[in-house]
Order: structure tokens, then sequence, then C-alpha cells
């Protein structure tokens, strides 16, 4: 039996027998004011609140997850934290399934970690700095990379330990320049951070794809419609880096993937399949006037060309001077790709008008690789065009049926692949054609490498006792912003949809009416009653309210299954039952329906 389904057994030896749902089971023996409405604290909205742009904002604030204490800052009522609770419980228990070791660092850090990393510095505005009463600096952890590498400096001291791997589920402050979206992009927010540590690329590789795994699995249990793509590694480099994102209209980010195949990877990272080399030259170089004519669109017009015939030349900053890239007439330039190039420099920056016409000779939109007086990098597409078009580096004059090679050298480690992805692309892999999503990131593993564990001086013995510097990973993903992310996928007009491992509740009861019927109030306290009985989770609306507002706040809340105790059905000795997502209800005996209730969670 391999580790993971040893860690399998004996987790479901242990826990599974203790667990009836995904939240904590209260005893049917004891009864809790939480569960009735009329005393719980779920201070419901009519309207849409004016600030909130996104629909998880909206209905957050409506249905009464949250409060707004400032700006990026929120209170959790009681109805938004059952559903957090019950995001952490499946995060925790696929995490410890997983092998990882649960631990709690503080969010309160001493600024020496952070020099010694050299990150005190660089993180810039969004680290809150605070100082202690003896002047000493702290920060505000908006992550835990130096604190855990300093926890295994100082604790794990053999390779005998390894692999390991570390998470929790805490709270990070980032002082965001401008929170929006409500929870989705707050300054205070809950993230399990993980981070594991590794004598070989072999023994990180496992690891890494246990935790693509896990990550898959805890979004499954949620019932989330979800995509891992390849993402970018910033400055660690390698290859080593997946985010995971629900998809949603309402998403920041822009997936591009492949219907037909596996391929995905977000904007940043995506790339297309090679394009075949440039056919002969079949026109001769020639210059013409185009003296009003500065844009791609314009020249296009003019020449009655399609804009995938031209070129536009860009001039950025580089490590040893201005550095030219050329790109295809209709694709944008992809800064992250760029940015990693050796000749230029990172963080990529252009290069202002009076730099461009000192190193070409000529101002922008005139500008082209014939005659180009400065270093120049062209993207594969534009390298894979003949008789194209571009400027002459004189303004006011572009050349038309402009070739490679013959007009302008253009040797391969010149070529490079610095756009971005367009819609029916074909993929890298050569399974069909890329299209694009919306998606929300909740969660993103890869490779730290030796970032951490060499500044930190971090090491373990090796089996001939030579001191090592570990490898480390790192596996976030989001608990606050899942809340949200869940909403954006499931929600109409009229409210939340939750799925039902994370409802707030299994059950709604809604009596209608229960102050002046008393058959009312004792049929909703028998169903009450046994539904708590089989470990059920149930909210009684008992409220003195018109059975038109209990309907409203029932949808907007989102419970997935809901039972109407009426006086008019009780006559008939049945209860109406009605799916969330369903427009009709239907009448159940009421001696039958708990259990039918039962039968319908999934």
């Amino acid at each position: 039996m391999n580790r993971l389904n040893v860690n399998r057994f004996f987790f479901a030896l242990f826990y599974a027998p203790r667990i009836v749902s995904n939240a904590t089971v209260i005893s049917p023996t004891r009864k809790s004011s939480n569960m009735r409405q009329s005393t719980l604290l779920l201070p419901t909205l009519k309207e849409n609140p004016a600030d909130a742009d996104v629909a998880s904002h909206r209905l957050m604030l409506r249905a009464g997850l949250i409060r707004q204490l400032a700006s990026g800052l929120y209170t959790w009522l009681p109805l938004g934290l059952r559903v957090l609770r019950k995001i952490e419980h499946i995060i925790r228990d696929e995490m410890n399934i997983s092998g990882a070791q649960e631990v709690m660092m503080p969010i309160v850090q001493p600024a020496e970690l952070w020099q010694e990393s050299g990150r005190w510095q660089k993180m810039g505005s969004e680290m809150l700095r605070i100082k202690d009463r003896h002047e000493r600096d702290f920060c505000l952890g908006p992550t835990h990379e130096e604190v855990i590498t300093d926890i295994f400096r100082r604790e794990v001291h053999s390779y005998k330990q390894l692999p390991i791997n570390f998470y929790q589920i805490q709270t990070k402050f980032r002082d965001e320049r401008r929170p929006r979206f409500g929870v989705m992009r707050a300054r205070e927010f809950i993230m399990k951070d993980a981070y594991s540590f590794h004598l070989d690329q072999e023994s990180f590789d496992a690891t890494y794809q246990e935790m693509y795994d896990c990550y898959s699995r805890i979004l499954n249990r949620m019932q989330l419609t979800f995509r891992a793509v390849q993402a970018d590694t910033g400055n660690i480099g390698g290859d080593n880096s997946h985010e995971f994102h629900v998809l949603a209209s309402s998403g920041e980010d822009t997936i591009a993937y492949s219907p037909a195949g596996s391929y995905a990877a977000n904007l940043e990272k995506a790339t297309a399949m090679a394009p075949a080399a440039a056919p002969a030259p079949g026109q001769d170089l020639e210059k013409i006037n185009t003296p009003n004519e500065k844009t791609i669109d314009a020249i296009s017009k003019l020449l009655n060309i399609s804009a995938s015939q031209t070129v536009k030349t860009l001039v950025v900053k580089g490590v040893e001077g201005p550095v030219a890239i050329i790109l295809r007439g209709d694709h944008e330039l992809n800064k992250i790709k760029a940015a990693k190039l050796p000749s230029i420099a990172s963080p990529i920056e252009f290069a202002d008008e009076n730099e461009i016409i000192q190193s070409m000779g000529a101002h922008p939109g005139f500008l082209g690789p014939v005659n180009c007086k400065i270093a120049y990098l062209v993207d594969r597409d534009a390298a894979a065009l003949a008789d194209f078009v571009c400027g002459a580096n004189e303004d006011g004059v572009h050349f038309t049926g402009a070739n490679w090679h013959r007009d302008s050298p253009l040797d391969d480690d010149q070529i490079v692949d610095a756009r971005n992805v367009v819609e029916g692309d074909a993929a890298p892999d050569g399974e069909g054609t890329i299209e694009f999503l919306r998606g929300i990131e909740v969660g993103h593993i890869f490779q730290l490498d030796k970032a951490y564990s060499e500044p930190l001086e971090a090491s373990v013995l090796d089996k001939e006792g030579v001191s090592q510097i570990p490898i480390m990973g790192c596996y976030g993903m989001g608990v606050t912003r899942l809340v949200a992310a869940v909403i954006e996928q499931n929600h109409d007009d009229n409210g939340i949809l939750w799925p039902q491992p994370l409802t707030p509740y299994d059950l709604h009861i809604v009596a209608l009416n229960p102050q002046k019927s008393e058959a009312v109030r004792e049929a909703s306290e028998k169903l009450y009653n046994e539904a708590l009985a089989t470990g059920l989770e149930i909210l009684l609306d008992d409220r003195d309210e018109r059975p038109g507002v209990k309907f409203a706040d029932a949808d907007l809340i989102g419970i997935p299954q809901r039972l109407i105790v009426g006086d008019r059905g009780l006559k008939n000795n049945v209860v109406e039952y009605k799916k969330r997502e369903e427009k009709e209800a239907i009448e159940l005996p009421l001696d039958q329906v708990i259990a039918h209730v039962t039968r319908r969670i999934v």
C-alpha cells in the first residue's frame, strides 16, 4: 500500500465514522436557536447595493453573508461563516489525506525574516508594516514563505524527514490599492497555503502531482466547474506552475484552451502552434508615401490589405540599449513573455518618443525592420510573413513587398514567441484550435526552487552527511475567494443556488403564518425535529412575515431543498417540497417527506 493510500485508510478509520455531513453535526437531543430564522442574525436586503459590481458581492451582501467594516475588510455573519467553514473542512480533509501536516503560523511577522530573504524592501506598499512598543519592525503577513522556511531550518535536520509538506488555513493581509469585487479582492482574506521541502527534483515532482490531484479533488467535491491551466512561473523559472480557475463569465482572468484537446493555459503563458516557414518573396521592395497613416488600421485601409499582412515595431528598453520587438500587425505583445527574453530588461518598459527617434531615426508609426539601426527580435508569426508592409524608419513613409533575409537579416536566435494568442489559433499540441474562457483564480501551485531556502540558509544532511539546501514548492488556495467564486458560478436572478456540499443548511423549512396556525406550528416543529434526528442541518423559518417575504428570502439565501408547511396542505396531510433550482413544488405525504429529503442529498 503506497503512502497516499495509507493516509486515506487511517483517515477513514479514525475520522469518517464521526462525519455525517460536511459540517459539524448537531445532536438531535440538543436544539440550537441558530437554526431558527426568528433568532438567527440574517439581515437580508431587498435592493442591490450600489457599490457592488459583481454578482457574488451583491448576493453576499443581500443574503446577509457578510458586512463591510472598511474598504476591503469584511465581517462574516453566521450564514456566510457556515459556508466558509464547510469550504475549510473540504480543503483540510483532502490536504490531510494527501499527507500534508497542518500548522498555524502568526499573521504578525518580524522584519528580520523578510530582510534575510531580501523581500522587506521589494514587497512595496502591499505589505502593511507596523512597529511594536519597542519600535521594532513587523508586518502583517501577506504570505508565509519566510516563516515556514524559518520553522524548517530550526526543526528539520535530516534527509530522513523529507519530503515534508506543511499547510495552514490562516488570515493574510495585503494592502490592495483598490479593493473591489467584495471578498474576491479584499485586503484581509483567508488562504490555505502549503509549502513542501525536497532534496531532489524527482521528489518535488511527485508532491507537485499529488497537490495537483488534491486541488482537483477539492474543487470536484465542491461541485465546481474548473480548469487547471499552465501558468507563468514569474522570476522563479521552470515549468512547474498551474493555476486552478473556477469558470465564470465575471472572471478577471482569460483562459486559453482547446475544447478538442487537453491544452489549457492562462493568457500570460498561452502559446499557439508554431507557423510554417515564410514562403519565397513574390514582390519587390517598394517605398510609398504615407504622411497621415501612422496606425496599422490606417495603413491597411489605404492599401486595402489585411492587418495580418503588416508588421508593427515596438521599441523597449533592453539590457544593453533599446531593442525593437516586431509583431504581426493584428497581434498584441505579451509583456510577460517579452520580459523573459534575455536581451529585454525586466520588468518590461517601453522606450519614450525621444529615445525612439534617437535610436530609430523616425517617429512611432513609421518604424520597421528594414535598415533597422538597433537590435531586433521578431515574433515567429511575423517571421512567417512574405511580402509584408512595414514602416521605413522614415517619417511619412512605409515599405510594401518587404521580405526577411532579402531585405532584413533574420537569424534563428532572433525569432521568439512574444505575442498573445487569439481565438482560432491552432493549439500547440495540434489538438484543435484555441478558444477563450473567463476564470476566477482560486488556487495556484508552483515550484519555488531555492528562492527562500538558500538566503535563509535552510539545510538538511543527506545520506553522506553533507549539508544540502532543499527545493521548495508552494501551494495556495483562496478560501474566502472560493465562497465568491462558488456564487459567481451558481446563482440566478433570484439569488444563490448553493451546491449541496457547501450549503449553509441542508433543508429550509418555511412555515406559513405559524403565529396564526397551531397546526402549522406543530407540523413544522415535528418536521424540524425529525430532520435533526437524521443528522441534517435545518433552518426553520418561524418568523412572523408574509409568505411572499419568506419565499423571496428563501430564494435569496439559496438552500437547495425547501419544505413549505401551510394550512391548506396540512388539511390533506401533505407539505410542499421544492428544489431551489426548480420552478414548481410537489406535494409529499407528511410522514414521507424527511425520507425524501434525505434521499435527494448528494
